[in-house]
C-alpha cells in the first residue's frame, strides 16, 4: 500500500505541504485543478518539484476541457523535466471546475478523446486532434532541448465514480482515481466496473494497474467521539465534498454512487439548494453554518477513515486486500499539516 496527500493549489504553501510530505513518509502529492476556487495547479507543482527530490507530484485531478489536451501534456511534460520520473497525471470530467461556472463536467467521449491525445503526445507519437470542427494531426515538435520531458514515462490516472468512467479507465488508463471509495465491498464493486475496460486491453489488467480513493481520515484521542468538534472539523469538509458532488450528481438526473445516496438526506439536499450559488465556495475548507447537522457518526464512519489507530490500521488492511494499491489524506485547508503528521506518525510508522 502506498499513501498519498492531497490538498488545494496554493502558490505560497503547496509546495511546502509536499515538502513536509516527503519529510513524512508519505509516496504521493495530489493537487487539485479549480480555476475559480484555488491557485494554478502547474504553477503550484512547478514549484513543489523543485523543493522535493523523492516524492511523486500528481495532478489530482486536471480537468478536461477547461485546458485543451494538447496543453494539458504540455504542461504535466514540462512539470516532468523538473521532476523527471516523478510525475504523475490524474485526468477527470471535473467537478468544481466545471460547476462553479454553472456547467456540467464533459461527456464520456470528451474525456476518451482528451485521454486518448494526452497519451499519445506523451508517448511520443503523432495524434489525430479534433477542435472546433476540424481534425488534424499533431505531435511535439521539440522533445530534444530541454522544453519538456516525455522520456520518462508519465503515467495516466483517470478519476472515475460511475461504470462507463470506470471502465474507461479499466481500458485507458494506468489507474483509477475515487472519491471516499473507503469501504472493501463497495471498492470491489468499484473495481469490477473497471475489470470491463480491462477485458477491451491487448493483455488485460496490467500488473502494475493503479486503484486510490481520496478520502480523509482522523486518529480518534481516548474517550473521543466521532462527531466531536474536533473530528468535525477535521473530516467534514471532505465528507461534504462527496456529498456536494452526489447532490450535483442528483441535481442534473445523473446517477448518486451507491455508498453516497444514503447520507444525502431529502432535508440535507434542500439545505444544499437553497444555497447552490455559494455550495462549493468552501470546497474543502469548511463547512457551511449548520451543515454540520448533516454530517452524521454514520456518514463520518462511512464516508472518512476516523477511529483508533487499530481500527484505521485494520480498514486500511481490508481495503489493500480489495484492491486499493494507493490511500490518499485529503485534510481540510486548516489541517494540512497537521493531518500530515498525524497519519504519518499514527498510521505510516505503524501499517
Amino acid at each position: 500500500m502506498q499513501f498519498g496527500v492531497g490538498f488545494q493549489s496554493h502558490v505560497g504553501k503547496s509546495w511546502r505541504h509536499a515538502v513536509l510530505a516527503e519529510q513524512m513518509g508519505f509516496d504521493q502529492v495530489w493537487m487539485v485543478d479549480s480555476q475559480l476556487i484555488a491557485s494554478d495547479i502547474f504553477v503550484c507543482m512547478a514549484l513543489a518539484a523543485e523543493h522535493t527530490t523523492r516524492i511523486r507530484l500528481g495532478t489530482g485531478i486536471t480537468v478536461v476541457d477547461t485546458r485543451i489536451p494538447p496543453v494539458i501534456a504540455h504542461s504535466i511534460a514540462t512539470i516532468n523535466q523538473l521532476a523527471p520520473g516523478r510525475v504523475t497525471l490524474g485526468i477527470g470530467a471535473g467537478h468544481t471546475a466545471w460547476r462553479t461556472m454553472g456547467i456540467p463536467p464533459v461527456p464520456i467521449r470528451a474525456f476518451r478523446h482528451c485521454v486518448e491525445v494526452c497519451q499519445g503526445l506523451l508517448g511520443g507519437q503523432s495524434v489525430q486532434y479534433r477542435a472546433r470542427a476540424r481534425q488534424s494531426e499533431i505531435r511535439f515538435l521539440d522533445t530534444e532541448n530541454g522544453y519538456i520531458n516525455i522520456d520518462d514515462r508519465i503515467p495516466i490516472f483517470l478519476a472515475a465514480s460511475h461504470p462507463r468512467a470506470q471502465a474507461l479507465a479499466g481500458e485507458l488508463g494506468d489507474g483509477v482515481i475515487t472519491l471516499s471509495v473507503l469501504e472493501s465491498q463497495s471498492l470491489k464493486n468499484n473495481l469490477a466496473a473497471v475489470s470491463k475496460g480491462w477485458d477491451l486491453r491487448a493483455g488485460g489488467k496490467p500488473d502494475d494497474y493503479a486503484a486510490v480513493t481520496l478520502g480523509v481520515a482522523c486518529v480518534l484521542r481516548p474517550g473521543e467521539a466521532a462527531n466531536s468538534p474536533r473530528v468535525l472539523a477535521r473530516v467534514g469538509p471532505r465528507i461534504a465534498v462527496a456529498l456536494h458532488y452526489a447532490h450535483e450528481q442528483f441535481r442534473q438526473g445523473s446517477e448518486v454512487p451507491a455508498f453516497i445516496a444514503p447520507y444525502l438526506s431529502v432535508e440535507y439536499q434542500r439545505y444544499l439548494d437553497e444555497r447552490w450559488q455559494k455550495m462549493h465556495a468552501t470546497h474543502s475548507r469548511q463547512l457551511h453554518p449548520g451543515e454540520d447537522i448533516f454530517i452524521t457518526p454514520d456518514a463520518i464512519k462511512a464516508l472518512s477513515l476516523t477511529g483508533t489507530r487499530e481500527e484505521i490500521l485494520e480498514r486500511i488492511n481490508d481495503l489493500e486486500a480489495a484492491g486499493l494499491t494507493q490511500f490518499v489524506i485529503s485534510p481540510p485547508w486548516n489541517y494540512v499539516e497537521e493531518g500530515i503528521v498525524e497519519f504519518a506518525q499514527e498510521i505510516i510508522k505503524n501499517y
